[in-house]
């Protein structure tokens, strides 16, 4: 495996770029997004778990002497706030990030999910997973895109990957380490010797396909958040077979989606709006109360 052909550099994807991708299931652009942009972002965050932004299932009254630090200490991660902030729904189409996933995936791409995470000093991370398990496609399509909001470091909780993509969904066990706070995981235990950081600085975005194992530890800083945007995108070949884990009815194609790029071959079954945003709870138990 070549790391260097991981790297995409100024948003264009090289032929390397897109064997790699194949081959290992991820992709590093470095400096992708502005300080800029960055900066927006940041703000926007402090905004919304301010709860400046609108309703968000779970979120506590601010006391408006509360510093933006502390505030985000009460929390981990918020769902699908593209639905109450134009900040977060502009991402979704930024034109860099599209562009990959244009080469990278169909030039007809989707969004179903957004994921704002806040991941302060103490915090535990996610255990290791591949995202199609919750989210799945028809095509293997599925991709997240990770942006650096805040520097990524093994200190403070980085993404952890395991090069590749299984031809299909592991098991979940228990979870037993203190590491992560979701109560499975996958057992690793033969890929102990392939797990790498992705350590990055803020403005990087990090693509990993739904089916590549990844993880994140905890924030072992005492004074460091780590802040980033994941926002989940497909081909929009694809129909989205997701029931939000059984929030929803089941569905075969689930049309709360945006399109991003391209074209959308089912356009003619219309858009729905059932998804609200909802905080994440620390201790994650999503299709696991039988461990």
């Amino acid at each position: 495996m070549n790391k260097d052909h991981a790297m995409v550099n100024d948003g264009r994807v090289s032929q390397e770029n897109s064997a790699f991708y194949t081959a290992y299931g991820f992709l590093v652009a470095d400096a992708l997004l502005s300080v800029e942009e960055i900066n927006a972002l940041r703000k926007e965050t402090i905004a919304i778990f301010r709860g400046e932004r609108g309703h968000v299932e779970g979120l506590v009254a601010i006391n408006k002497d509360e510093s933006a630090e502390d505030i985000l200490k009460k929390y981990v991660a918020i769902h699908f706030p593209h639905k109450i902030s134009t900040v977060i729904r502009d991402s979704l189409f930024h034109e860099r990030i599209t562009g990959i996933l244009s080469n990278i995936v169909s030039p007809n791409l989707k969004c179903m999910q957004s994921m704002l995470f806040v991941k302060g000093p103490g915090k535990a991370g996610q255990s290791w997973h591949q995202d199609e398990y919750y989210i799945p496609t028809r095509d293997r399509s599925l991709i997240g895109a990770w942006i650096a909001i805040d520097d990524a470091t093994v200190e403070n909780g980085c993404l952890w990957i395991i090069p590749g993509r299984p031809g299909f969904i592991m098991p979940r066990v228990k979870n037993d380490n203190n590491e992560y706070a979701d109560v499975d995981t996958v057992d690793v235990t033969a890929y102990s010797d392939q797990m790498i950081p992705v350590e990055v600085r803020s403005g990087a975005v990090v693509f990993f396909n739904g089916y590549t194992l990844h993880s994140s530890r905890r924030n072992k800083t005492t004074d460091c958040f780590r802040t980033a945007l994941v926002n989940h995108y497909m081909s929009a070949e694809s129909m989205l077979p997701w029931d939000q884990d059984g929030k929803l009815p089941p569905t075969e194609d689930l049309r709360d989606i945006i399109l991003v790029a391209g074209e959308d071959p089912y356009a003619w079954k219309g858009i729905t709006d059932v998804n609200q945003p909802y905080l994440r709870p620390e201790i994650l138990r999503i299709k696991a109360n039988d461990l």
